[in-house]
């Protein structure tokens, strides 16, 4: 009889994810690498500087795999770490201090990825209204100002 659990029936890991990662964090990877991915290629044109980045941040999501499952939210500070892994490679900073960083993610997620509310919030780790609304007051900010 075969076992299709065993370890060699599995992919092997991605790049930046341990030998020996846990299923969930194999899953983990494998839904957010694309849009993970997506989102660094914005801020990072060079594709294998958007693919290093993304590496880089699911090892450091690995390296902390246990406190972040251990937290009331993974989803959200795993995101912190990818937010941070990119704008340490791009040495970004916000040149508006009205602007929040994280509103503008939410946009570049929305209207340059191409996700709605509902994937939003799957990546980054909150509710789809909060995102909506977030949107909505991105879109009314910008708005304004024209």
């Amino acid at each position: 009889m075969t076992n299709r659990h065993t370890r060699s029936a599995e992919p092997p890991p991605g790049p930046g994810e341990p030998e020996d990662a846990p299923l969930e964090f194999t899953a983990f990877c494998e839904l957010h690498r694309p849009r993970y991915l997506s989102y660094a290629r914005v801020w990072l044109t060079e594709h294998s500087d958007a693919a290093t980045a993304v590496q880089q941040a699911f090892a450091e999501i690995a390296v902390h795999w246990r406190e972040l499952m251990g937290s009331s939210n993974p989803t959200a500070h795993a995101w912190e770490i990818l937010r941070g892994t990119v704008a340490a490679h791009t040495r970004r900073e916000s040149p508006d201090p009205d602007r929040h960083p994280a509103d503008d993610d939410l946009a570049i997620l929305h209207y340059v990825v191409g996700l709605a509310a509902p994937e939003i919030a799957d990546v980054i780790g909150t509710d789809a209204a909060s995102v909506a609304g977030r949107l909505r007051r991105t879109m009314l900010r910008e708005a304004s100002g024209w």
